[in-house]
């Protein structure tokens, strides 16, 4: 009974902190830890915005991407700021590098063990010295704090990383991303882990003098490909060209985009027209051989026989999505529900809060049906919080056609701070089932779409806008029906692989190359990489020679993209199952010099400037993404609930002291 005790009084004193510790910073916090515009004591016309500029010089060479991020923070205020910005990243992204540059003086940042990091950043902090950090919180997640501030100093940032540009269909994909979104937190422990970044104020609106538009936003790409670029656009960004011939272009955005950092830049081009820039690239580091491969995999042909099917689509209809976002997932909807077939079978999970269902078994996929569907899909507005994982928990547990292969599709905004819990649950419950993922609006949680398409064996999509809806389905069914190729393998030929990132590759779904990287070692001569499947109509199989590697720039970049590729294996992809792999993921962090969940940058400069050490604590404001409904920033529980909790306590304590004393009569 004592026992039981600590543990109720522990959790309330937790409760009790949490919810102190949003109203203490906010006074304006939500449930998903997202409050507004907030500054401590502050001027909010001179405290709120140390970030003056944030810029992106971007490389592609090839199918890698070379990503310079710029950010110029300035103290305009009377008072020495410790400013802290929470900002994306790609989730492909391999940050390597942190330069500090204050006045004339560079300082590059070195990676550390996340705990020996933060220590000697708040040390110097202390000491009133000019410092910076770069943590990781999500894959795609970062926050930097950046330390003594001082009035009128102007501190700049350079962060580097690198990614590997994979093609769909033919079509090569860059993705900057500008803004998080707001995280909904219902679930307290997730919600006391993230706490830290997850409760970053935003502002309201543009009255709230917050705005994207107040923070300069920069993007500058510089394309140089072997082969012809084609059908180069911009999904959500109007921008500038210049073509400097077929194979290289520079493109800039466009002078009327006031409010570019409120959406992800989303950069789309072909190279060589339908034609996949395969082969490979090798490079030797430390004494290693390191290799990557791109392989074209063959053409999809559609499977003589396919599998009875049953679909069974959960649907986010919480406040993030009201407006824009759910009136796009409607349209995704229809579009899926458009090319179900009669003889198959279906079901429709609607979530915030809570969830409620279409049906309590699945209903053929009639016309009727399909109508009923989508009225109840229009009845919704937009409110509440995500509850995603209890909806994944319902939609797992719910009856099944027999004899049927069952496929699942999230559509969501993928705003929640629980994404680990809600792949480690798809990846418990795989079985019969797959699950894709179809990610809602200008400025997705791609990690959580694309963490949970890969957990569940499916493929993720992303749709920013109503423009982007439709064909959606007829891609989702050329996925589910008929796989492109399986039991796929690389091996040596006269050469020996090892260290091979994936180790095991799975069925291929989508058009897109076959991607390896590994090491390699003892070549002889006419050594090759050979992959080989098999496909509905026959074996497939390519064979690339060493002899014909390639030696371009970008090959430089392969052991650290090399290291990623095994990080999203360790790390970012295995859910809570990540701390067993703790020491593998810092040797790799250490070694590559990459920040990971346990190593981070630090950069000191042991200049004392602030002699007092003493500084005010400032949060930069993010900006909503676009379309983002002001529904996504909940309000705070309320605080009777938390009474109730202490009432039980007291109840609980009473109720053993009366036991205690009965006892101790009888005795």
């Amino acid at each position: 009974m004592k026992r039981g005790l600590f543990f109720l009084l522990a959790f309330v004193l937790f409760l009790s902190a949490t919810y102190a510790f949003a109203e203490d910073d906010c006074g304006d916090c939500d449930r998903s830890l997202a409050p507004r515009l907030w500054v401590p004591d502050g001027d909010p016309a001179i405290d709120r915005l140390p970030l003056k500029s944030s810029k992106a010089d971007i490389v592609i060479d090839g199918p890698i991407a070379r990503v310079t991020v710029t950010q110029r923070y300035g103290n305009a205020g009377q008072r020495p700021i410790n400013a802290r910005y929470v900002f994306p990243g790609s989730t492909r992204a391999a940050v390597q590098g942190l330069t500090m540059k204050i006045g004339p003086r560079t300082i590059r940042a070195k990676i550390k063990e996340k705990e020996e990091a933060k220590k000697i950043f708040e040390a110097a902090k202390q000491e009133g010295k000019h410092a910076a950090l770069l943590d990781q919180k999500r894959p795609n997640v970062f926050m930097m704090d950046v330390a003594n501030i001082m009035p009128s100093d102007e501190v700049e940032l350079t962060l580097q990383y690198s990614e590997l540009l994979v093609p769909d269909q033919g079509v090569y994909e860059l993705v900057y991303p500008t803004v998080v979104g707001p995280r909904y937190g219902g679930d307290p422990v997730a919600l006391a882990r993230d706490a830290e970044w997850v409760a970053n104020p935003y502002v309201k609106d543009k009255a709230d003098g917050g705005n994207s538009a107040l923070v300069e936003t920069g993007i500058q790409v510089h394309l140089a490909s072997p082969i012809p670029v084609s059908d180069l656009r911009s999904v959500q960004h109007k921008i500038a060209t210049n073509w400097l011939d077929d194979t290289r272009v520079e493109v800039g955005l466009d002078a009327s985009e006031r409010d570019a950092g409120n959406r992800d830049f989303i950069l789309r081009f072909r190279l060589q027209g339908e034609q996949i820039n395969s082969g490979l690239m090798t490079y030797e580091w430390n004494g290693e051989h390191y290799f990557l491969i791109m392989a074209q995999p063959p053409k999809r042909v559609a499977a003589e026989q396919v599998m009875k099917r049953e679909y069974l689509f959960v649907v986010d209809v919480s406040g993030s999505m009201h407006g824009f976002p759910l009136d796009t997932a409607r349209e995704v909807m229809f579009e899926l529900l458009s090319k179900l077939r009669p003889e198959e079978s279906f079901n429709i999970l609607f979530f915030s809060g809570g969830s409620t269902v279409l049906s309590p078994s699945p209903l053929p996929a009639t016309p009727a049906n399909l109508q009923r569907a989508m009225d109840m899909m229009k009845a919704y507005d937009g409110g509440g919080g995500t509850e995603l994982v209890p909806a994944l928990k319902t939609a797992f547990g719910m009856p099944r056609t027999p004899d049927a292969a069952r496929s699942i599709a999230v559509v969501t905004d993928g705003y929640i701070s629980a994404e680990r819990e809600a792949y480690d649950l798809i990846r418990r419950n795989l079985n019969a089932t797959n699950l894709f993922a179809f990610g809602i609006g200008s400025s997705v949680n791609r990690y959580l779409i694309e963490s949970m398409a890969h957990a569940g064996e499916g493929e993720p999509f992303v749709i920013t806008g109503s423009n982007e809806a439709a064909g959606v389905g007829e891609r989702f069914r050329r996925y589910v029906e008929a796989p492109l190729m399986s039991r796929i393998k690389a091996q040596g030929k006269g050469v020996e692989l090892y260290d091979m990132e994936p180790a095991e590759i799975p069925v291929m779904l989508a058009e897109r190359p076959i991607v390896v990287f590994g090491k390699y070692r003892q070549a002889q001569a006419g050594a090759a990489i050979e992959l080989t499947g098999a496909t509905a109509q026959d074996d497939y199989r390519a064979s690339l020679s060493l002899a014909d590697e390639g030696r371009r720039n970008p090959a430089e970049l392969l052991p650290i993209l090399w290291a990623r590729q095994r990080l999203m294996r360790l790390s970012d992809r295995q859910g809570n199952d990540a701390e067993l792999n703790r020491d593998a993921i810092v040797d790799l962090g250490l070694r590559y010099s990459l920040l990971t969940q346990y190593t981070s940058f630090v950069a000191v400069d042991e200049t004392v400037v602030n002699h007092d050490a003493g500084a005010t604590d400032v949060k930069q404001p993010l900006p909503l993404p676009q379309g983002v409904s002001e529904l996504a920033l909940a309000r705070p529980v309320p605080e009777p609930e938390l009474g109730w909790l202490m009432l039980l306590l007291i109840g609980l304590f009473s109720g053993e002291c009366l036991i205690r004393r009965r006892d101790h009569g009888r005795r």
